[in-house]
């Protein structure tokens, strides 16, 4: 009775351990698909505004109203894979990193953003928004026209 306890107490701690090396083995995969960067733009993504006000004008209530705007720009990359060509621009607007254009990249998508890692960079992931998505033409849809 004491060796089937111990066996099945065994062989149900074997399959606990298969179980979670499984997930984990599968949890860790990260299925990255190829693309081309075809190029970059610079695009208005909002307005910087510096007021002229200083600190002793605001201490002694001097009304010196005048504002200085600059538009901002943000870079924006054409990203084009086997079947579709995406527009994307770099979340981290404060410390965006210049990727290599007519270079290949991998990248996946992950929820509501694209982890992208170029290949001739330093390999680092970096996380992009996806401002558009248009499907590429087939050969066969462009013999067709």
């Amino acid at each position: 009775m004491k060796t089937q306890k111990k066996t099945l107490v065994f062989v149900g701690l074997a399959v606990a351990w298969l179980l979670s090396v499984a997930a984990a083995y599968a949890k860790s995969e990260r299925h990255y698909e190829s693309g081309v960067l075809l190029q970059m733009d610079s695009v208005a993504c909002g307005m910087d505004e510096n007021s002229g006000k200083s600190f002793v004008g605001e201490m002694i209530g001097t009304d010196s109203s005048h504002k200085k705007q600059h538009e901002l720009l943000c870079q924006e990359y054409l990203l084009q894979s086997e079947s579709v060509i995406y527009r994307i621009r770099p979340r981290d607007e404060k410390h965006p990193v210049l990727l290599p254009v007519g270079e290949k990249a991998q990248f996946r998508i992950d929820k509501d953003k694209m982890i992208l890692r170029s290949e001739d960079g330093d390999d680092k992931e970096r996380v992009y928004s996806v401002v558009s998505m248009t499907p590429r033409q087939t050969r066969s849809e462009q013999a067709a026209k």
